[in-house]
């Protein structure tokens, strides 16, 4: 049983990866806050949990959607007055098709999803991080992983789902590398995982149709990095799966790092 004072919220709970790491969570205890777009999912995930040893709210936002972004940090802060764990769960995958989309305030989806979205909410629960630290902010990214064109950042020209997925990913993992250099490791740690391939999700079955990893392999990925004592005070690191990685060289760079965060707050309006 886990300390049930430890709070934890996991973005993209109502399926995949997300709600296997919710199941497992919640059969040790503590407390989750769970998110999901569809309130109709919600309440079945809430059906499967509730019997479980964690108490469990739910908040509901489309992340695609920033201002949605701030009404749900709105809602935690009203169910709770600290975080140990933010996990960064929910992602778009590359899709279907090579058919572009944008969001509603105008940003290239995968984009807006994998990485703004992630981006604005870690810095809205910062206050809860700090009042609950030492905490962790779990990444939850892909080996897929492709430089931002900052002459194009929206890929208006040349896009595929494949090269807007991998660039949503990188930049998920190199904004991460920042905000570790700019957090004290003893207050609020950032890490990114690759946590399997091709695990069965339906945002694999989509894009790909096959699998690798099975779902199990994903699920102890992203505990490791929730819970193991080892990783304490580890931060600014990227794993693939349970090993230290490389990330994508680029990523490192502290140029590319900068333009990435400067481009960052003014797509969002944060400035950190």
């Amino acid at each position: 049983m886990q300390d049930p004072d430890r709070t934890i919220l996991i973005t993209g709970a109502t399926s995949g990866l997300g709600r296997a790491v919710a199941e497992s969570l919640a059969a040790r205890g503590g407390r989750l806050i769970l998110h999901g777009r569809d309130p109709a999912r919600l309440q079945d995930v809430a059906a499967e949990l509730q019997p479980l040893n964690a108490s469990i709210d739910f908040v509901t936002a489309d992340l695609s959607d920033l201002s949605q972004v701030d009404e749900m940090a709105e809602q935690i802060f009203e169910l709770t007055d600290h975080l140990n764990v933010l996990v960064n769960n929910a992602g778009l995958g590359k899709g279907a098709s090579d058919h572009r989309e944008t969001s509603s305030d105008g940003h290239e989806l995968r984009l807006a999803i994998n990485h703004l979205a992630p981006f604005a909410l870690t810095f809205r629960l910062l206050p809860l991080l700090e009042t609950g630290a030492p905490s962790r902010i779990v990444n939850v990214a892909s080996g897929a992983q492709e430089p931002i064109d900052f002459d194009d950042p929206h890929i208006t020209e040349g896009y595929t789902g494949n090269r807007a997925y991998a660039q949503s990913k990188f930049a998920m993992v190199a904004a991460g590398f920042q905000l570790a250099n700019r957090l004290p490791a003893e207050v609020i740690t950032v890490n990114s995982l690759h946590p399997a391939t091709l695990m069965p999700t339906r945002m694999v079955r989509e894009g790909y149709g096959h699998t690798v990893d099975d779902l199990d392999t994903g699920v102890d990925a992203v505990l490791r990095l929730i819970e193991s004592a080892a990783l304490e005070d580890v931060t600014g690191q990227y794993f693939s799966i349970q090993q230290p990685a490389q990330a994508h060289p680029q990523t490192y760079d502290p140029d590319v790092q900068q333009r990435l965060w400067d481009l960052t707050e003014e797509l969002t309006g944060i400035q950190f």
